[in-house]
């Protein structure tokens, strides 16, 4: 409904335009009998009306100047609608490559989940399978027994829980262990990664009392210690995500931060973050420890994600002693933060993958990302180039050694070899160029520098070659 005072009232020409435009119903059963059979009706409904009132407000907007009555045609309009419709009726969800070189990017999904992992979440969720029912007694069981035991082998922890995300978990173990007491944590682990999600915040939701120690750069044992009083519930140590302080700084190792809870009885908390099964180490990958190295360290509870350094699907797990697991585990929220079936099956074979390593590097698509040789990423590179340079655009490519990231808040200082093919267009800039790759088909994200775009191979399957090269060429 519009309401127009005299001031804003549509001139004669404006108003003889609204006249032309249809009605609603009117509309929609010419699309339905027309190019739109077939449709759901709901849909073009739906897609009538903001059809029609997109063109009420611009006749409004225009006084009538900027509109031909050609365009207010039924059978113009009705085109306008199959077109709105059959956009309502995509799927938002997309496949699309990622060139941008960062392995584990939080926008376009973090780790890509081995096919095997996929194929087991199919199996479990397109008929009924024994999620919390134990095939041998024939009586109920927990959904955490496909995923506990395998954890404690992984890590060497006594239990562990398994949740819908790391936030989760972390709120979930403030909440079961801190509610109404507090929390010791070094001010410069106060972190705020993606989404405005911040540890201060998740922290009060939980119910705990965050007790801040040291200073932005430095913390030291003592600070720690002089906070511990009767109301401290934990000591807590928190992955810096997606930042480093370097220069003059320190902080406290998690064994004498360990060494420090026994003397007051108070259990220590590790949040890992991303968190890794296998050492990075060999990789030149420096700055993140397993989730094992913690459990080893004495820590009583490690928290991280399954979607990240660990390749899996969206998770959030707890390790550590039975004591502190079964507490969260029994907490009333535990239920409201747990994993489903197809979860919980994609979790379990990628967990399989961790007990032989050698299979984990080459199967897991993160690790297999992060660990390929540059040379290899430098081959496709050149086949990307010779399949473009085949046919003859107005493309200037050029094969260049560049740097991957991590991503994901993981290693955020790490730099990765890696190389790139380099591409200028002779008449789209590198906007427009960028903009056209974003909104084809498949969709590409890359990134631009010094006045080129860079297709970063590291993060291209050699599968997606061709068609990174097609989806190119359909634009240049």
């Amino acid at each position: 409904m519009f309401i127009m005072d005299s001031m804003n009232s549509p001139d004669e020409s404006a108003r003889e335009l609204l006249r032309l435009i249809p009605q609603v119903n009117e509309l929609a059963d010419q699309v339905m009998s027309g190019a739109g059979a077939g449709l759901p009706r709901r849909v073009v409904m739906d897609a009538t009306r903001r059809v029609v009132d997109g063109v009420r407000a611009s006749i409004l907007q225009g006084g009538g100047a900027s509109t031909a009555p050609a365009e207010l045609d039924v059978e113009s309009l009705a085109e306008s609608v199959v077109a709105a419709a059959r956009k309502t009726l995509e799927p938002g969800l997309r496949r699309v490559i990622n060139a941008t070189g960062v392995v584990l990017h939080t926008n376009l999904g973090r780790a890509p989940v081995w096919r095997e992992a996929l194929d087991a979440a199919v199996e479990a969720s397109s008929g009924y399978c024994n999620l919390e029912f134990r095939l041998e007694e024939g009586v109920r069981g927990s959904r955490q027994e496909h995923l506990e035991p395998l954890l404690c082998s992984l890590t060497g922890a006594e239990a562990a829980l398994v949740v819908n995300n790391n936030a989760a978990a972390v709120l979930l173990v403030l909440a079961a262990l801190a509610r109404g007491r507090e929390v010791v944590v070094s001010r410069g682990q106060l972190v705020e990664i993606g989404d405005s999600f911040r540890l201060p915040d998740i922290m009060a939701q939980s119910g705990a009392v965050m007790v801040e120690v040291g200073t932005t750069n430095r913390t030291r044992l003592s600070d720690y210690s002089n906070a511990v009083g009767p109301d401290t519930a934990l000591l807590m140590k928190i992955h810096q995500s997606n930042f480093r302080i370097v220069g003059y700084s320190e902080d406290v190792p998690l064994q004498e931060l360990v060494e420090l809870g026994r003397q007051h009885f108070v259990p220590v908390v590790e949040d890992l973050g991303s968190g890794s099964l296998v050492g990075l180490e060999p990789l030149g990958l420096a700055g993140e420890h397993t989730a094992a190295q913690s459990v080893a360290q004495g820590a009583d509870l490690v928290t991280f994600s399954g979607d990240k350094l660990l390749g899996g699907p969206q998770a959030g797990i707890i390790v550590g002693g039975r004591e502190y697991v079964d507490e969260v585990r029994g907490h009333p929220l535990a239920r409201a933060v747990r994993i489903d079936k197809m979860t919980a099956a994609a979790l379990e074979v990628t967990l399989r993958a961790y007990l032989d390593p050698d299979q984990a590097w080459s199967s897991i698509p993160g690790l297999r990302m992060l660990s390929e040789d540059p040379g290899a990423v430098r081959s496709r590179a050149n086949r990307l180039k010779r399949l473009l340079e085949r046919e003859g655009l107005q493309l200037e490519c050029a094969v260049v050694p560049e740097m991957s990231r991590a991503g994901g808040g993981s290693l955020p200082t790490a730099e990765i070899p890696t190389y790139c093919l380099s591409v200028s267009h002779a008449s789209l800039s590198n906007a427009a160029l960028e903009e056209k790759l974003r909104k084809g088909e498949p969709p590409v994200l890359a990134r631009i520098k010094d006045e080129r775009i860079l297709f970063d191979l590291r993060t291209v399957s050699d599968q997606e070659v061709s068609l990174l090269a097609g989806a190119i060429a359909s634009i240049a």
